[in-house]
């Protein structure tokens, strides 16, 4: 990536010095990403005097991605602690959003932060940042991840990236390159390089990331390969995670994560769609091999957006479709439309 204009280095540390109560917030479901680089701003916010920091967000996060909690830093989520999500933002002297390019990417929280009238940064690797609800904002595409573009941000100020922020940022990366498969650039590896230099030890953290799953996950990876995959002449394939085997295979939040990447792994798969069923919504996420648009699929037919080559969006129950039952006919429509 570019290096950072010394300006808004400069402009980002009298905000943060003029700062006393910091609230750090991530996006709704938060992945890797998300919390590794709330996990490590707050951190590196904490150990600066005077400040009180906040990590917020709407949903409380998968159960193997926990670790990444560090218990020194306090937490509120909107979910399971309302009052007191709402209570961090709105007395906050400086807003944090990290790892997605609006409020309202934080759905319970967006009321509260479009109406907080503290300074708000944005640092994000999305795409359309919008820009003129933020103070100053670090916003690059050409960037594997919000992680990794904090990294540069920190380095820029002088912070520490070493101990608990270096291992927090090498997670975030980590699991948003899906371990160095997809979004990586010269940067990156680069960033991997110093941190693993400066102590992080990263076959620890891949042991965390990658292999503390239930049987559950096992046998539902393996059955959707075998019974839900679904593979179009057009070079595109399908799963639908509906209710019925969430419920046969217990499956948990987080548990699902990388079965859409499987079938690119076959020749002639150009674009690869997960649908996982949830009350009144199937939660879609896309992802497509260099020179098919999994952006352009998420944004003309699944109300999304994201990355050229991994997106995600929704289709609405009694709104796009009539039933869950119609998911399958209206995906194989919109992938034979798009593939044309």
């Amino acid at each position: 990536m570019n290096s950072i204009p010394s300006d808004r280095i400069e402009a980002l540390a009298a905000l943060v010095q003029n700062a006393s109560r910091v609230a750090v917030v991530g996006h709704t479901r938060p992945d890797g990403d998300a919390l590794g680089s709330t996990a490590a701003l707050a951190l590196y916010l904490q150990s600066l005097p005077g400040k009180t920091v906040s990590c917020v967000f709407s949903d409380s996060p998968a159960e193997n991605l926990r670790f990444l909690l560090p218990g020194k830093l306090c937490y509120h989520f909107h979910d399971s602690q309302p009052a007191q999500a709402q209570a961090a933002v709105r007395e906050a002297d400086l807003v944090f959003l990290l790892d997605c390019n609006g409020f309202s990417r934080t759905e319970a929280l967006q009321p509260f932060l479009e109406a907080s009238p503290a300074p708000k940064v944005l640092i994000d690797h999305h795409l359309n940042p919008e820009s003129a609800s933020f103070s100053l904002v670090f916003s690059t595409p050409e960037v594997s991840s919000a992680s990794e573009l904090l990294y540069w941000i920190l380095k820029a100020m002088g912070a520490p990236v070493t101990g608990e922020i270096g291992t927090s940022l090498m997670a975030g990366m980590t699991t948003d390159t899906n371990n160095f498969a997809n979004s990586v650039f010269p940067s990156t590896f680069r960033m991997a390089s110093e941190l693993i230099s400066g102590g992080v030890n990263r076959d620890a953290l891949l042991e965390q990331i990658y292999q503390q799953y239930r049987q559950n996950r096992v046998r539902l990876m393996g059955y959707m390969q075998n019974e839900g995959l679904h593979i179009l002449p057009c070079g595109a394939a399908y799963m639908l995670l509906t209710s019925d085997i969430q419920q046969r295979f217990d499956l948990r939040e987080g548990e699902a994560e990388g079965l859409v990447n499987v079938p690119l792994s076959i020749a002639e798969v150009r674009l690869s769609i997960l649908l996982k069923e949830e009350k009144d919504r199937f939660r879609v996420s896309v992802r497509s091999k260099k020179g098919t648009s999994a952006q352009q699929l998420a944004a003309g037919y699944f109300h999304g957006g994201g990355h050229e080559n991994a997106a995600g969006g929704k289709l609405l129950i009694g709104t796009d479709i009539p039933s869950a039952d119609a998911a399958a006919a209206y995906v194989e429509n919109a992938l034979n439309s798009f593939f044309g």
